[in-house]
């Protein structure tokens, strides 16, 4: 992979390159030849979100140390960061959907750590979307979120996610208690 993308960037059919979802192992070896070859390497692409933290397991701190980007995809968890299931499953919801990729099950059964985290987005005068954004983006490493707005509003409502970043401890440790560790 390394190999083509660097073939990709000689012939000058692009600038630089970006890498998706490699364990923290694979990122620093990717870089190093990425380095070794000149070809600069800019972004990682994973899937982050409060609810699926594996990056956080020595990913941000290998891209940290090597000026690299981190573009977190699916930073709301297919909609369960946002205010969408709090009250139930709506017919027309993803959820709803059995060939989705999320599941009803798995809605119902992260229902209470979804409707607690609300509740602390409340408190900081933000919707659940803009919080559980923010609370990506609060860490440095992260360069960006892409998010899957299928309306102007879900669009404004994410953008606002950017007027509220800073995290007091107790709120940190309160969104700890509920996602865990």
């Amino acid at each position: 992979t390394v190999g083509a993308l660097d073939s990709i960037v000689r012939q000058g059919k692009a600038l630089y390159v970006g890498i998706s979802n490699y364990s923290a192992t694979q990122t620093a070896e990717a870089l190093k030849l990425f380095k070794e070859l000149g070809t600069p390497c800019l972004i990682h692409q994973a899937r982050y979100s409060m609810f699926d933290r594996w990056v956080e397991d020595g990913l941000l701190d290998v891209v940290g140390d090597a000026g690299v980007g981190l573009i977190a995809f699916s930073p709301l968890e297919q909609g369960m960061l946002t205010n969408r299931y709090l009250y139930g499953i709506p017919a027309s919801s993803r959820a709803a959907d059995d060939k989705s990729y999320l599941q009803a099950e798995r809605v119902k059964e992260m229902l209470p750590q979804i409707q607690s985290l609300a509740k602390i987005a409340e408190t900081r005068g933000q919707t659940l979307a803009q919080m559980a954004l923010a609370w990506l983006l609060k860490d440095e490493r992260v360069t960006s979120v892409l998010i899957g707005a299928s309306s102007p509003e879900q669009l404004r409502e994410n953008v606002q996610s950017l007027e509220n970043l800073a995290f007091s401890e107790a709120e940190q440790a309160h969104i700890q208690n509920v996602i865990g560790e």
